[in-house]
């Protein structure tokens, strides 16, 4: 695919966004609904506290279960609740037939894929989810990626209460705990339920959700999907297939690679800071009695957004290594693939398209993590990426090109993608380099690293202490 799935942007780095526009802006989504009081606030007012603490009691009582001893920042037992609601009351369970015919379609995708990439096939089982199958696996790695996200949100609205205000409510922090919580429960139930109708693979929304070595397709959305395209549905379930392979592929046989594009996403989430001058503007008109009463008030609340992230320099570092290795990956993936498929598949450009155009105009995975991790969407930088890789595919043949996954430091960077000759000229250039054999690169670096220090200390021991020595007088 040549536009890219999943870039990510900063809401402040939008240039089509209005100047005062805080429709979806961080007042307008507070996920706890407090005003914190301060200038404009009115101030704190113990009475006005106590009040607003039995009628979140209420709201809690309202919600079901709010007094269960769930750790951590997200209730995620009301999360999977509320996203199971948005399936319907039953979901079709997977025929034999069907899982057969996922692992058929895996198994020759697999077989195509091996004359296209050095890296060996990387699931050791192929498995057909439902959309109920989708949330429970891939709910794990939601935790990390919601996780940093709830407690700096949580940690930073203790921050900034009033001292007489942190005293009062201290035997009852607890209980606002739950409420962030659920609250944050909440909003990542709507979108995981909404989420869960239209992913066609564990790897559709560019990262590593699932379990590691499972190759895992959804029929019923492929179905959904493949419904007025002109390409047969098995035809469709091959491609998709193929696709999720070489993603497991490269997963499974760079180890490092989950773990960068995770942790960047936890890394940008840490740095999140919020406009509690907008969040205050927002509870100024906040009736708690409301949301007691009625809890999609709740819903309501918070489906404008969580809040405006104010972009810090950590985080655009995160953000551009992030959008940078998103767009590798699924540059790649994309070369990859369409060697594989060749003219095995006539419609394979045609698809491709298709996927492309989905993508690019955004849907319930942009709306997700605008939602829930501060960041939207935007396909950018793949079609580079996929230039690159086919390139230096035709000029340096697989091994080469595979082995620049050997280690981080040998990727390409956000500048390679948008000028690449210099990079690949690099490779191109007569003599020994980098990629003439990463790893053995590698190892000499270490090793030379290794003598550096060892000669270091022999040389600290091997100094005489001038205190010890004889007066040459």
């Amino acid at each position: 695919m040549s536009d890219m799935p999943f870039g990510f942007s900063n809401r402040d780095d939008d240039p089509e966004r209005k100047p005062g526009d805080e429709s979806s802006g961080s007042g307008a989504n507070n996920p706890f609904g407090f005003g914190m009081g301060g200038p404009g606030g009115g101030g704190f007012d113990p009475s006005q506290l106590g009040q607003m603490l039995s009628q979140l009691g209420a709201m809690f009582s309202s919600m079901g279960q709010p007094g269960s001893a769930q750790a951590g920042p997200v209730n995620y037992d009301i999360a999977k609740r509320l996203a199971r609601q948005q399936l319907g009351v039953s979901v079709t369970p997977v025929s034999a037939t069907t899982q057969s015919a996922v692992n058929d379609a895996t198994h020759l995708a697999e077989l195509w894929l091996d004359a296209a990439t050095t890296f060996p096939a990387g699931a050791t089982k192929a498995v057909a989810w439902t959309a109920n199958d989708w949330i429970e696996e891939t709910l794990p790695t939601w935790k990390r990626l919601c996780d940093p996200v709830a407690e700096q949100v949580s940690g930073m609205w203790t921050a900034t209460l009033p001292a007489e205000a942190r005293e009062f409510a201290g035997p009852m922090m607890g209980m606002l705990g739950q409420m962030g919580g659920l609250a944050f429960g909440s909003q990542l139930g709507q979108a995981l339920g909404q989420l869960a109708k239209e992913v066609l693979t564990s790897t559709d929304i560019g990262l590593p959700l699932g379990p590691d070595g499972i190759s895992a397709l959804l029929p019923a959305a492929i179905s959904e999907f493949s419904a007025g395209l002109e390409q047969p549905e098995s035809e469709i379930l091959v491609y998709l297939a193929a696709r999720e392979a070489a993603h497991q592929r490269l997963f499974v046989h760079v180890p490092w690679l989950r773990q960068q594009v995770l942790g960047a996403v936890e890394d940008y989430a840490r740095g999140i800071k919020m406009d509690f001058s907008a969040i205050e503007q927002a509870a100024a008109g906040l009736d708690p009695m409301t949301l007691a009463q009625d809890p999609s008030k709740l819903e309501e609340l918070l489906s404008q957004g969580t809040f405006e992230p104010q972009t810090t320099p950590e985080q655009k570092a995160a953000l551009e290594r992030l959008e940078t290795l998103l767009a590798l990956i699924e540059g790649w993936v994309e070369t990859v693939v369409t060697d594989a498929v060749g003219d095995r598949l006539p419609g394979a450009g045609a698809l491709a398209e298709t996927l492309r155009r989905r993508r690019a105009t955004g849907g319930p995975a942009e709306q997700t993590f605008a939602t829930l991790v501060g960041l939207e969407l935007r396909p950018r930088k793949v079609r580079e990426a996929a230039a690159l890789w086919r390139r230096l595919t035709a000029d340096t043949g697989l091994e080469k090109r595979d082995g620049v996954w050997a280690h981080p430091d040998l990727l390409p960077d956000s500048s390679d993608l948008d000028s690449p000759a210099g990079f690949i000229d690099s490779m191109l250039g007569g003599g020994s380099t980098v990629f003439d054999d990463p790893l053995a690169q590698l190892a000499e670096t270490e090793a030379r690293e290794r003598a550096e220090k060892e000669s270091k200390a022999a040389d600290t021991e091997a100094k005489p202490d001038e205190s010890d020595g004889e007066d040459p007088k």
